[in-house]
């Protein structure tokens, strides 16, 4: 892999430590704040919508500015959000801070997407976009426990602070690596706005809605459901998460292999054995044999789906004439997924059906971005019968 791939994997780390890191620390965040656990949760939300909000804006302002350019500016509004919130008095700035860090988010990895892409042959993008997407797995499997711990031991402001050391170290590798680029054309609205009244641009994007949410419904509650159900301490909660990580990592480098050989076969398989995972998940939520690797796999397969979706988005929409946008903006989509999960998860356990009851309803959502994977390609077909389907 191209060097430049480095510097963007180090941006994607920072990124995926400083959105997941947040689930772990919340109860020093509420304590030094003097909250609530679920007013500090608002770290959580407020990054998701800065997530979504920031990509279409941030991609057409800087749609003039080189690529390297523009992604060293967006590593600069990373490190300057991660201050802001670490240095915070309260939690209206720490939220303002969180919100300016978001802004960084969907813009980042849609420009780093298309910049992977470009670097390597054809045969060899999806791997390279996976290879970008392997910081933010690292991040969860790394970063996040260690994160955790140095909250409990030190305070929570002294992860942003060390997220912000990320947020340097990536405009250093951008500077150093990424080659240089021209500057951009000014994004057509017109056309890009087109891209998403293309039926294979929106049902491409359902599948980032709906693909990876189905692994977050059961993910956010794995804790309650784990030490209730199945008697696990919080060191088993803990070790859970590391399998967890450790299933993002596995599954987004095979992800992308696969998906280079067949991109429509690997959203088949790796949809349809997420659902089967969390249905057998569900159905022995009470052993610990059957727990550690269901969380494993359905990290995998869940994971696996994210870098053949970007590709996918990026492809229909470079036919539709309009692929900047659309690949910043499926970033946000993969983020309202992640809200959408945690939502339904929260309304079974609330409507009573139990706190197991998240991962049947992951699994149907993992059937259904099945079914719109299976319509995309359907629609592929019809719409370029001469090129061999994938």
């Amino acid at each position: 892999m191209p060097p430049a791939l480095f510097a963007l994997a180090v941006g994607a780390f920072g990124i995926g430590l400083t959105e997941f890191v947040v689930a772990g620390i919340l109860p020093q965040i509420a304590q030094d704040f003097g909250i609530e656990i679920p007013a500090a949760g608002l770290m959580a939300t407020t990054y998701a919508l800065g997530v979504f909000v920031g990509a279409p804006i941030l991609t057409v302002l800087g749609a003039r500015v080189p690529r390297k350019t523009m992604l060293i500016g967006l590593a600069t509004l990373f490190t300057l959000g991660n201050l802001l919130t670490a240095l915070a008095p309260s939690l209206p700035l720490a939220l303002a801070g969180r919100i300016l860090t978001a802004f960084n988010h969907g813009t980042f990895f849609g420009i780093g997407s298309i910049l992977a892409a470009s670097l390597v042959a054809k045969d060899r993008q999806a791997s390279a976009i996976a290879f970008m997407f392997s910081g933010l797995t690292l991040a969860n499997l790394l970063g996040v426990p260690f994160g955790t711990w140095l909250a409990q031991a030190y305070g929570w402001r002294l992860v942003f602070w060390l997220i912000a050391g990320i947020g340097l170290a990536t405009m250093l590798s951008v500077a150093l690596l990424v080659p240089r680029t021209e500057a951009g054309r000014a994004i057509a609205l017109k056309a890009e706005l087109r891209a998403f009244v293309d039926p294979q641009v929106l049902l491409a994007m359902g599948i980032t809605v709906f693909g990876p949410a189905a692994f977050f419904t059961s993910i956010t509650y794995i804790a309650p459901m784990m030490v209730e159900e199945a008697g696990f301490s919080g060191a088993g909660v803990a070790g859970l998460m590391v399998l967890f990580g450790l299933g993002l990592a596995v599954g987004n480098a095979l992800g992308g292999r696969f998906a280079d050989r067949s991109l429509f076969g690997t959203l088949f398989v790796t949809l349809a054995a997420q659902a089967v995972v969390l249905l057998v998940f569900w159905m022995g939520v009470g052993s610990g044999a059957v727990a550690a690797p269901a969380v494993f796999l359905m990290a995998a397969f869940g994971f696996a789906t994210v870098s053949p979706i970007q590709k996918l988005v990026m492809d229909r929409a470079s036919r539709a004439g309009a692929p900047t946008m659309a690949a910043s903006v499926n970033i946000g989509m993969f983020n309202l997924g992640n809200a959408i999960g945690a939502w339904l998860g929260g309304a079974t356990i609330a409507a009573g059906f139990g706190l197991a009851s998240p991962n049947w309803a992951g699994a149907l959502l993992s059937l259904l971005a099945l079914g719109l994977a299976t319509a995309a390609w359907a629609s592929a077909g019809r719409a370029a019968p001469a090129m061999p389907a994938e």
